[in-house]
């Protein structure tokens, strides 16, 4: 086991790395110090989950463009896919819970570690900006319930009391048999997870959902969670989450990468790690997934998922695109 004057002599090695403009951080590999290749973007980089991260990207590379901050950017970039209301994963257009009801999870967190969260909220079209309210108008950090939709009416926010009518009749036909079961890769049960980085080095992330399809009444995953779902801290990088949200959880997923990058690792080492402690804590993972993005304080970025088929969406100055993940499992 790694003791703590070695674990002091990897941290100093990597700060040392990147301190003097290095774009490889040494690793330890069967005690000895390794020097591991990264992906680094030279200004701005944007990360976000899946196919709905492009047009989320877009918006938030405009807004940067338009002179918006890295905190704006992460926000309306998300809200976006909130206001797409043929996605069923995020916003008002996602799937209910067992009981016919949407309910939404949403956090942000900024270069300086601020964070903002609202979860179990319902007929609220943008609950990433109720999150950031949260975050910029109140003592707390997280509002749920009634009692975040009240505290949103009464700070402007305005109810949206949509219905769609396919989505009610998919959830008809589940409730007949009412058999719930996750399937991989496929975004019934996904979160949009964004993290970025503005050409000065600030980072921010944001994190909104509608949560498993057809979940039990109350339930809340990981995206409205501080460390679980996205960790934001500027002094060592940013980190989200997508999948199933209870794996994120258990292992404070998206703290544990960030906190890896600030011991040296690669953005894809520290997710790649991470997901590694899932598999060791998690005995049955037939049919999950979850996957981590991650960027480092200097600009590196890259993400791993449990299995094969997540993929993200980059944006950079010369680059955007879907990017396919690494993985553990290949089916």
């Amino acid at each position: 086991m790694t003791d703590r004057r070695h674990f002091i002599k990897i941290g100093l090695a990597g700060t040392a790395a990147l301190a003097a403009g290095c774009t490889e951080i040494p690793k330890e590999e069967e005690g000895e110090l390794h020097v591991a290749p990264v992906t680094k973007a030279n200004g701005a980089v944007i990360l976000s989950t899946w196919d709905h991260g492009l047009p989320a990207n877009a918006k938030a590379w405009d807004v940067l463009a338009s002179g918006g901050s890295i905190l704006d950017a992460v926000e309306q970039g998300v809200m976006v896919t909130e206001s797409d209301f043929t996605n069923r994963s995020v916003g008002l257009g996602g799937r209910p819970d067992r009981d016919g009801h949407v309910t939404l999870d949403a956090c942000i967190q900024d270069h300086d570690g601020r964070a903002g969260s609202v979860a179990f909220v319902q007929r609220f079209e943008h609950p990433v900006s109720i999150a950031r309210a949260v975050m910029e108008k109140t003592p707390h950090v997280m509002l749920v319930g009634e009692g975040a939709e009240q505290w949103a009416l009464e700070n402007g926010f305005s109810r949206n009391e949509i219905v769609l009518p396919e989505v009610m009749e998919e959830w008809k036909k589940w409730a007949a048999t009412s058999n719930y079961k996750p399937v991989a890769n496929i975004e019934n049960h996904d979160t949009i997870g964004m993290v970025a980085m503005d050409a000065t080095g600030k980072l921010a992330g944001s994190c909104t959902t509608s949560g498993m399809a057809y979940k039990i009444h109350g339930r809340v995953g990981d995206s409205p969670i501080i460390g679980a779902g996205l960790f934001v801290d500027g002094e060592a990088g940013a980190a989200c989450a997508t999948g199933v949200g209870e794996l994120a959880i258990r292992t404070a997923g998206s703290h544990t990468v960030v906190e890896l990058m600030r011991q040296g690792r690669t953005p894809d080492e520290a997710c790649r790690e991470t997901l590694q402690r899932i598999q060791r804590k998690h005995k049955e993972l037939a049919d999950m997934q979850i996957g981590f993005l991650a960027i480092r304080a200097d600009g590196a970025y890259g993400g791993w998922g449990l299995r094969k088929g997540f993929s993200y969406a980059l944006r950079t100055g010369d680059r955007d695109e879907l990017v396919q993940a690494g993985h553990q499992f290949d089916e």
